[in-house]
């Protein structure tokens, strides 16, 4: 299987590339490094693995056949899309046009990294695939909304029209080893603040939800859904809904922290629940999330407190 990741050097493509090449497969990464990194895949020194610099929102040429091409490649946090606006929409629109005609005419199939953000602020809690959202699209989150829900009908446009083989995934919340530490996420924030024994910052009053799950579970749904009859939108996410707050008390219990909690104004249009229904994943793909949120929690802090002392 030879298979074609923009964003592959991003915190969930360098993840895909590892668990494609550990399955034999040739993986070509294409990134233009805005917000990812080479850290992600130096290590990697397979020979069937290669790596582009490069912006998809232009012309993609590959050589030789593909499988499959994933597109994977946009700002994905919000410090990221604020302060790359046009850019995301660019890659959302451009980049996800580009990849698709690069999937066409290799005869290739073709699968889009989409979000849970597509479904907004939502009304319908939690969010099944039917569910089609309450996004401001003039907002300053909506470059990034707007961008995957362009990027989701430019795909079933392809599929409607070309007959190409298209899926889509909504990744809900993830988090990992290699997430970014400035990326603006709670998270690797949390983390971060706890580890330092600074104050952990949470937005609004913390009761917003999220639903968190850790990125092998994440790239098993994906590979699934990859060599699968299942065209999605599908979602991937672990169902299990916690508090913002709960996730900041969870990691200051993990680290030992003493840190306080303060509370900073919400931003506009931050979503106050996201929990998906996986019921279709978990019917067609036998996909559910393996990796308790507590467990993947302290794998992710052991990676930080390794990677920070390596620093």
């Amino acid at each position: 299987m030879r298979v074609l990741i923009t964003g592959g050097a991003g915190f969930i493509g360098s993840h895909l590339c590892d668990h494609l090449l550990s399955n034999g497969a040739e993986v070509i990464c294409m990134d233009n490094l805005l917000t990812g990194t080479v850290q992600n895949i130096q290590h990697i020194r397979d020979g069937r693995f290669r790596f582009i610099e490069y912006d998809v929102t232009n012309y993609i040429y590959v050589d030789g056949p593909l499988d499959f091409v994933l597109h994977f490649a946009s700002p994905a946090s919000p410090i990221d899309y604020l302060r790359l606006p046009i850019h995301t929409l660019k890659v959302g629109a451009l980049g996800t046009h580009k990849a698709l005609g690069l999937a066409r005419s290799k005869k290739a199939r073709f699968l889009l990294a989409s979000t849970s953000e597509v479904y907004g602020d939502p009304q319908i809690h939690p969010q099944p695939e039917s569910y089609w959202g309450n996004v401001n699209p003039i907002g300053l989150r909506g470059v990034y909304d707007e961008a995957k829900r362009y990027a989701e009908a430019l795909t079933m446009a392809y599929r409607r029209y070309h007959g190409l083989d298209t899926k889509i995934v909504r990744i809900f919340n993830t988090f990992g080893p290699r997430m970014r530490r400035d990326d603006g996420r709670a998270v690797p924030t949390f983390i971060l603040q706890a580890l330092k024994g600074e104050p952990l910052t949470v937005f609004g009053d913390g009761s917003q939800t999220r639903s968190f799950g850790y990125i092998t579970d994440l790239v098993r749904g994906i590979e699934r859904l990859m060599h699968s009859d299942l065209g999605g939108p599908v979602n991937i996410g672990n169902p299990q809904e916690m508090s913002v707050t709960q996730m900041a008390d969870e990691i200051k219990r993990i680290t030992g922290s003493r840190s306080e909690i303060v509370t900073k104004p919400l931003p506009e249009d931050d979503p106050k629940v996201r929990q998906p229904d996986i019921t279709l994943a978990r019917e067609r793909l036998g996909w559910q999330p393996e990796v308790d949120v507590r467990e993947a929690l302290r794998l992710t802090i052991e990676w930080f407190m390794a990677t920070e002392a390596g620093s």
